[in-house]
């Protein structure tokens, strides 16, 4: 009989991409599998999976703000309407199995599964477990984790060490780099450097961009660079007149940024170490200082041990990001080390592996 799978979370590239690897996964090993994502409204996930070909369902709910206690007051009122919802969906699509991928939307899918004694996995791609992911991690059924260590924060007889999904699109690119080159429209005899700084922008690296943006040209660089929506008008105001930068809010086919890019500018986030790791390239990391426990810089930090990548903390970006980027751009054997280095760290398949354990356990 053919299987009925709710996938729960989002918010950020982070969450959705990794969801949709599985969604892909599990349709690649179970062609009949039918699935059903959900997320929160207004959140991307709303948008990024019907583009992947997936159905969505939106709930109302919103996550706990940490800026602004007075705009929580409506809080549990969301909370309990999302419950209906999501009772609403369970009857309507009967699912043999929730997989809770983090984010808003995650905790009370998973939560009302777990009350119907429907099996539940979570995938936790951090090296620090998100508070509502530790809860729901004492019914889970498996808890798929990217890091050692995770024991102290789940089950240890519950925890299988998958790794992180990346999109198959990425991880089986074969594009050359003339091939990137030319998608963007950009010199293929010029250094290339890519700047994501997630799937919401960043605000310290766009604006350590904009003041130095004239060091590319005058280094014989050029930039491909994602802004994120709140910084793209500001954005595309620097790039105008300037062939050697390429400036979107939003990149949707990363294969070809990874294989046109030569340097790469990054937030630590685990989804964006990954795909890093498996396209094996030198990269500078500027961690999201407000993380949660502060697990970009730890995951950066864990990097520069490594010998692969070079941190700049967040403070510190407007003085020191693009000469690193500069410097780094001459030197040869850096590049080529931090590529080795960044490269032993992939994990293939870690999608295939989430999704075969899933379908095994729920038979």
């Amino acid at each position: 009989m053919d299987k009925r799978i709710i996938i729960a979370g989002g918010g950020t590239g982070g969450h959705i991409f990794p969801a949709i690897a599985i969604a892909n996964a599990l349709r690649k090993i179970e062609p009949q599998t039918e699935i059903l994502f959900v997320g929160a409204k207004g959140k991307m996930e709303m948008e990024k999976v019907p583009q992947a070909g997936y159905v969505i369902e939106g709930l109302d709910i919103a996550g706990f703000n940490r800026s602004s206690l007075i705009k929580n007051i409506g809080l549990p009122f969301k909370l309990i309407k999302s419950l209906v919802q999501v009772r609403g969906i369970f009857k309507r699509f009967r699912p043999d199995a929730v997989i809770g991928v983090g984010g808003y939307s995650s905790f009370p899918v998973l939560r009302f599964a777990q009350s119907k004694g429907i099996p539940s996995f979570i995938h936790e791609s951090n090296s620090f477990a998100g508070k509502a992911n530790i809860m729901l991690g004492r019914k889970a059924t498996r808890i798929f984790v990217a890091s050692d260590g995770m024991e102290k924060f789940f089950p240890a007889a519950k925890i299988t060490e998958s790794g992180n999904p990346v999109r198959a699109t990425i991880a089986n690119s074969g594009l050359s780099r003339e091939e990137g080159i030319r998608f963007f429209g950009l010199d293929p005899a010029k250094k290339t450097v890519l700047s994501i700084g997630g799937s919401l922008g960043a605000k310290s690296i766009n604006e350590s961009l904009d003041k130095a943006i004239d060091e590319f040209g005058l280094n014989n660089l050029q930039l491909i660079w994602q802004t994120g929506k709140p910084y793209a008008a500001r954005g595309k105001e620097r790039a105008a007149g300037r062939p050697d930068v390429w400036v979107s809010d939003f990149i949707n086919q990363m294969e070809y940024a990874y294989a046109a890019a030569d340097l790469v500018i990054s937030r630590s986030g685990a989804m964006a170490i990954a795909e890093l790791c498996v396209t094996k390239k030198a990269a500078v990391f500027v961690p999201f200082p407000y993380a949660a426990e502060d697990h970009q810089t730890a995951n950066a930090q864990s990097l520069v041990n490594k010998g692969a990548g070079i941190l700049i903390p967040d403070r510190e970006a407007l003085e020191k990001l693009v000469p690193a980027v500069v410097s780094l751009s001459k030197d040869e054997t850096k590049q080529e080390s931090l590529k080795r280095q960044i490269g032993m760290l992939a994990v293939a398949n870690a999608d295939e592996k989430i999704a075969t354990e899933i379908l095994k356990h729920i038979g």
